[in-house]
């Protein structure tokens, strides 16, 4: 490893388009699953639900840091 590398600066100009784009993209997982759980097993099923619970607690999640992304935005503009 070198030793002359430094980390990479905290970018965080896109940050609420980022969100934006994975609370979409998990919203429609989200229903996906659900359409596929009308033909699923039973076991299925039941491992579905779970995954969406835990999909609308990361979108709840998500949506939390958004806001404080944006926040964050409004006041390095002030």
């Amino acid at each position: 490893m070198q030793k002359d590398k430094q980390p990479k600066p905290d970018d965080r100009h896109n940050n609420v388009e980022r969100l934006h784009d994975m609370i979409e993209n998990t919203k429609s997982k989200l229903k996906e699953a659900e359409i596929s759980m009308e033909f699923a097993s039973p076991e299925e099923r039941e491992r579905l639900q779970d995954k969406n619970e835990r999909r609308k607690q990361s979108i709840e999640a998500m949506e939390n840091e958004m806001q404080d992304e944006m926040k964050a935005r409004k006041n390095k503009r002030l």
